[in-house]
């Protein structure tokens, strides 16, 4: 089985602050792997590094093949992030942010309004994002993540702000198919859910890992100690 991400003691500090510690982990392709833990913990730290945003202070990273930070150029292009931050211009409109993006990944203009369609925002695609709700924004959002169709996803928290319909719509966008499943990395506060998406799971509590396994052998109770 191809392996998509090999972590070995990766760490990352900024200054004298350690953000994240001796992480260590293999992640098979089309594999889900869900890190939990409390605000602080580390969890944006890891989507960051391996979405090529942050370079590792310690410990060796390769994503898809390609070893962080020196093959980033290889890694770039075939990853999707769908961060706290939207990375949309709020003064164009969600189709105008897309057909931009796509370009940059030389995407066909014609799969833009297919996700905004997709995503429930086919009616308002010529709106500027700054007349969005926080979930309508998180909706054009995760249709940006997935342009490209990347080989791996990095969620951080996708369902946030998200209605239960909304949330059902996104589904088959951020999980792919049953031929095709997406590698993915996604972090979550909901131990029960989280637990039901992951092949993987990850507790993380001040940067350090505190629980690592299948996420079959992994408890309810396990999560909820991360954040006592």
């Amino acid at each position: 089985m191809t392996t998509a991400i090999e972590l070995a003691d990766l760490g990352r500090a900024y200054g004298e602050r350690v953000a994240l510690a001796g992480v260590s982990l293999t992640l098979p392709a089309g594999s889900t792997l869900v890190v939990f833990g409390p605000n602080g913990a580390g969890k944006s730290t890891l989507l960051r590094i391996l979405a090529t945003l942050l370079r590792p202070t310690t410990g060796t990273v390769r994503v898809l093949g390609g070893e962080l930070p020196r093959e980033a150029w290889k890694v770039r292009g075939r990853v999707g992030l769908l961060g706290h931050e939207p990375m949309l211009y709020r003064e164009l409109s969600a189709r105008e942010n897309l057909r931009y993006h796509a370009r940059l990944h030389g995407v066909a203009a014609e799969r833009v309004d297919e996700l905004l369609d997709a995503v429930g925002l086919g009616a308002r695609a010529g709106d500027p994002i700054s007349t969005y709700s926080r979930g309508m924004v998180q909706r054009a959002a995760a249709a940006r993540a997935v342009l490209h169709d990347p080989e791996l996803l990095l969620l951080d928290e996708p369902r946030a702000n998200l209605d239960p319909a909304a949330a059902e719509a996104l589904e088959p966008l951020l999980t792919g198919t049953t031929e095709r499943p997406r590698t993915r990395v996604v972090t979550s506060h909901d131990p029960a859910g989280g637990l039901a998406e992951a092949d993987v799971a990850l507790g993380l509590r001040d940067g350090r890992p505190v629980l690592l396994g299948p996420a079959a052998d992994v408890t309810v109770e396990q999560i909820g100690a991360l954040y006592r």
